[in-house]
């Protein structure tokens, strides 16, 4: 499945704001707060073009999420379809994938790491091992951490050091284990994304 391997830095300075949630990105845009190349420095991001400011949240969303650009239509589309807020509906499948539900966790520092420890075979759903980033968890279900991953220095490290809170709507389950309580409240997503934009964007 494809994804994105480039300069992450880059991706954050053109889209003003820490995609990946690294620290490489974090000091590129404190030392150069403005788009990449050779006249990053008297572009603006957006200033009154629609169509930009509109793009760059739905590229906000797409690369902070990890999604190819179809999968992401399918998911707007599959949240138009169901009834209540298009825009909060997309944000609410984007949080229920297992890659998200790892990161959220706290046993991942980013999403690309938590998509690789699903890949990678180191997650089960209830029981069952889920290798499937995509795979999107339902209210009830358990997402542990395999028993032998549990030792992993990496995942220690995740633990101690972040330190990170699960949110409201999964339920800690001892420390290597999650259970989904409901679906997130729009409150609850705590990502910097517009999402009105990007419906705007989608219906035209």
């Amino acid at each position: 499945m494809s994804r994105y391997t480039g300069p992450r830095a880059r991706v954050s300075r053109r889209l003003g704001t820490n995609i990946f949630g690294t620290k490489g990105e974090a000091n590129a845009l404190e030392k150069r707060p403005y788009p990449p190349g050779e006249h990053g420095r008297a572009r603006t991001r957006g200033g009154n073009n629609e169509y930009l400011l509109q793009l760059q949240e739905k590229q906000k969303a797409r690369f902070s999420y990890g999604l190819t650009e179809r999968q992401f239509r399918t998911v707007y589309k599959e949240a138009s379809r169901r009834s209540g807020v298009t825009g909060e509906n997309m944000l609410i499948l984007l949080e229920l994938r297992l890659d998200n539900v790892v990161y959220r966790s706290g046993w991942a520092s980013t999403r690309p790491q938590a998509r690789q420890f699903v890949a990678h075979g180191h997650v089960t759903v209830n029981g069952k091992r889920v290798n499937i980033p995509s795979y999107r968890v339902s209210k009830g279900d358990v997402i542990e951490v395999k028993e032998k991953t549990r030792e992993n220095a990496i995942v220690k490290w995740n633990q101690e050091i972040l330190d990170r809170t699960a949110p409201a709507w999964l339920d800690a389950e001892g420390e290597f284990g999650v259970k989904v309580y409901s679906e997130p409240l729009r409150e609850q997503i705590d990502i910097p994304i517009r999402e009105q934009l990007i419906i705007e964007l989608y219906s035209k």
